[in-house]
């Protein structure tokens, strides 16, 4: 079992693909960057309203609106989209039975109890280890991996991709249809 949600994962690799070339933001739709990433847009849609909420990304109008990031790529860190999607969450819920041991018939000696618990201690200095890599790693460094990893032209790719889809967004959409997109926008 994973501590994060399957919701984090989405979240970071979609927020991957809203930094552009520079580290500038690019612009999707929930549906969009569901479809391009193969996973489901209704809880797509979710993650994207509590990114919003934590300011990590922001709403665009219009027929061809979507989201962009909220600030810079390089002041988006990993455990901001963790905590923005799941919340802060303890890797380690100490239990106290330091005390229970059989030896001590229902009554624990002072030593046994004294100071913290060596094993929470460990899980804190492991937990508090853990959220500073993921402060210390901002979604523009991940973006620049994959950049680097991928071929060279797929990032025109995607912005190809992505224009695409909006312009027949907005070439297929009446006035009427328009507010319902924008109503889309906000999933």
């Amino acid at each position: 079992m994973s501590l994060y949600s399957a919701g984090v994962e989405y979240g970071i690799h979609c927020l991957i693909f809203l930094v552009g070339d520079g580290g500038e933001s690019r612009e999707a739709s929930v549906r969009d960057l569901a479809e391009l990433q193969g996973v489901p847009a209704d809880y797509l849609a979710k993650i994207f309203t509590k990114l919003a909420k934590s300011k990590l990304v922001v709403a665009t109008e219009g027929v061809r609106g979507g989201f962009k990031l909220a600030r810079p790529s390089d002041e988006i860190s990993l455990l901001d989209i963790v905590n923005a999607i799941d919340g802060q969450k303890l890797i380690f819920d100490c239990r106290e039975i330091r005390g229970r041991c059989a030896l001590f018939e229902g009554s624990a000696p002072a030593w046994a109890l004294d100071g913290y618990c060596s094993v929470h201690a460990a899980m804190m200095t492991a937990q508090k280890r853990m959220e500073e890599a993921l402060a210390q790693q901002t979604i523009l460094d991940l973006a620049r991996k994959v950049g680097r990893k991928s071929p060279t032209d797929f990032p025109a790719q995607v912005d190809r991709w992505i224009n695409d889809r909006r312009e027949k967004k907005s070439s297929a959409h009446t006035s009427d249809d328009r507010t319902i997109q924008v109503t889309d926008i906000s999933n």
